[in-house]
């Protein structure tokens, strides 16, 4: 192995976990911004505008995270070869995880020209997809089940 595949797996490892932060906790801003008073117009400019820094931040972290994760495969082969059915899975859970962040951006707009029509309390379910696609992805990545 050489330094610089250690490096690039390492900073994937946490531009992935950076990644993961801003999906775990704009639905959580969601949940928020779903509770806010009609009247409470500061409030709600507030968690509006700090969803949208989120989102943008997260959004330069996932294609950090995605290029790198393409140069251990493609590069450095990573999961190339038989027995790595597992990184088909990951991929897939990946293309999941992509969608999810794009659906937030649109559950952002929603928010942002007030036609929101979603509850706190779905927000709150919808807020667990992200922990459980990273609790697969993770199980993929170091157990490698197949």
């Amino acid at each position: 192995m050489s330094a610089s595949y250690l490096w690039v797996k390492a900073l994937h490892i946490v531009f992935i976990a950076s990644w993961f932060a801003g999906l775990f906790y704009l639905p959580r801003l969601f949940v928020n911004l779903a509770m806010v008073a009609p009247d409470s117009v500061a409030e709600r400019e507030r968690l509006l505008l700090m969803a949208r820094k989120l989102h943008r931040f997260a959004s330069g972290l996932m294609w950090i995270a995605l290029a790198s994760g393409f140069w251990l495969w493609l590069g450095v082969g990573i999961g190339k070869g038989p027995g790595n059915g597992w990184l088909h899975a990951k991929l897939a859970l990946v293309l999941l995880v992509i969608g999810y962040h794009h659906v937030n951006a649109a559950h952002l707009r929603r928010f942002e020209n007030g036609s929101n029509t979603r509850g706190h309390r779905w927000f709150r379910v919808y807020n667990e997809i992200a922990v459980l696609a990273f609790a697969a992805i993770v199980v993929l990545v170091v157990v490698k089940p197949f």
